[in-house]
Formats: structure tokens, sequence, C-alpha cells
């Protein structure tokens, strides 16, 4: 009889060891995503532009080409373009590039830009020290719209053998209707239109 109760015990500390692991991955899963979007603005995993403080670097003789790319959800309603379709940089230099958001649609608007550099590898020395993605813009019907982007190209790409030779980079920018402060895919015209 004294095996039933140890069977016992075994079952509970098999149970509580299940509990802990679904647990763990449910937790896992909801942490998933916020940590995967620091991870990538942390070290410029998958396009995505380091955010600095400052520029300390130093001006070095080699120029890239900076292009810029402007999308809109079509749901949006909105004419999205920046002021110059490519600059030519030095590397280390920081350069201010404007772009102009206009809601041409006929009810106001809510919505946020996201971001990202191509080619993917040349994202860890692409970076920004200023920029309105990821805040969320309301526009009025026919409201224009002026935002920045303040960025340099850290010099320490030449040292990288995947990226040294590059010629051109791609900043791409895509604004999504926003609900909460987070980008979504569609918004129906009903929500779009109680946005204030």
């Amino acid at each position: 009889m004294t095996e039933a109760p140890h069977n016992q015990r075994k079952m509970q500390r098999t149970a509580f060891t299940c509990l802990g692991i679904v647990v763990g991955m449910v937790g896992l899963a909801y942490a998933s995503v916020p940590l995967y979007d620091l991870f990538c603005r942390v070290t410029g995993f998958d396009g995505t532009p380091i955010v600095r403080d400052s520029n300390t670097s130093q001006v070095v003789d080699r120029t890239i080409a900076v292009r810029f790319d402007a999308n809109v959800v079509p749901s949006l309603g909105w004419r999205f373009s920046p002021e110059k379709p490519e600059v030519k940089v030095k590397l280390g230099e920081t350069m201010t590039v404007y772009y102009k958001v206009t809601n041409t649609s006929d009810k106001p608007a809510t919505g946020i830009a996201t971001y990202n550099v191509q080619p993917d590898l040349a994202a860890t020395y692409f970076s920004k020290l200023e920029c309105f993605c990821f805040t969320e813009q309301t526009l009025q019907p026919g409201e224009t719209l002026e935002s920045a982007v303040v960025f340099y190209i850290d010099p320490r790409l030449l040292q990288d053998s995947d990226v040294k030779n590059i010629s051109s980079i791609t900043l791409s920018y895509t604004y999504f209707p926003s609900k909460a402060g987070k980008p979504v895919a569609e918004v129906t015209s009903s929500t779009t239109s109680t946005v204030q």
C-alpha cells in the first residue's frame, strides 16, 4: 500500500510539470512578438534600422545612394511620398529627408508607418536619429502633414565583407490604418469613419 501514495506523488509532479510547461509556452507565445521586435530594433535583423540618440561617427569619403520608398495600404486613402526619391550620403554624415502625407479621403483617418531597410544586412548600419514611424497620425480630410527622418550610415559598414561593396540602400515605409496604436491590415469603413 505504500506504493500508491508514492505513485500519486509522481503523478502530481508530472501533472504540475506539464502544467508549468504549458503555462511557460503560452507566456512565450504572447511574448514572442514584442521580443522579436526588440531583437530586430537592437540588432538590425530583418531590415530593421537601428535607432540611435546621436551620431558620434566620423564622416568617411565613401558615398552611398539612399533610395526612399513610400507605400500606403489602399484602404487608408492617403497619398504618401518622399521629398526626393534618392539622396547621396557619405558614410557617417547626418542627413534629413522629409516625407509628405495627405489624407485624400472625405473622412478623418488614423494611420501608422512601419519601415524596413534593404538589403537586410545593411540595416545594422542604417541608424535613425529621428523618425515618424510607429507614431500614430490622425489626418482630417484633405489635411497634409510633413514629417522628417534623420539618419546616418555607420562607417563600420566598410568592415563588413557582406555589405562593404553595396552602392545603394532602400529605406521603405508603409502606412497602415491604425487601431489603438498598432498597424492593422484592414480597417472597416465604419471603424475608419468613427476615428476622431
